[in-house]
């Protein structure tokens, strides 16, 4: 356990930042899932739309530090292919 006030705040920062970035892990997990379910039900209009929406709410999760701009990046593109390649 923290011994001192410094430790001690430091683990009140740590659990309210933890929350937050769950929330926004969250959201964008959400925004993804959007975009496969418009993919398996066979539904291109309902998936670029939702992949325009995904894609701003990745990259924000990136710039708040939430996942590394290449793994953004690789989703964003892998959920693009798939999208792209709906008949």
């Amino acid at each position: 356990m923290a011994n001192t006030a410094s430790a001690k705040k430091a683990v009140r920062v740590q659990a309210r930042k933890t929350e937050v970035n769950k929330a926004r892990r969250t959201m964008v997990r959400s925004q993804i899932r959007k975009v496969e379910d418009a993919i398996t039900a066979g539904k291109k209009d309902e998936a670029q739309a939702a992949v325009k929406a995904a894609e701003p709410a990745m990259m924000r999760a990136v710039s708040k530090g939430v996942y590394h701009k290449n793994t953004a990046s690789r989703k964003i593109s892998r959920l693009n292919k798939r999208v792209k390649a709906m008949k």
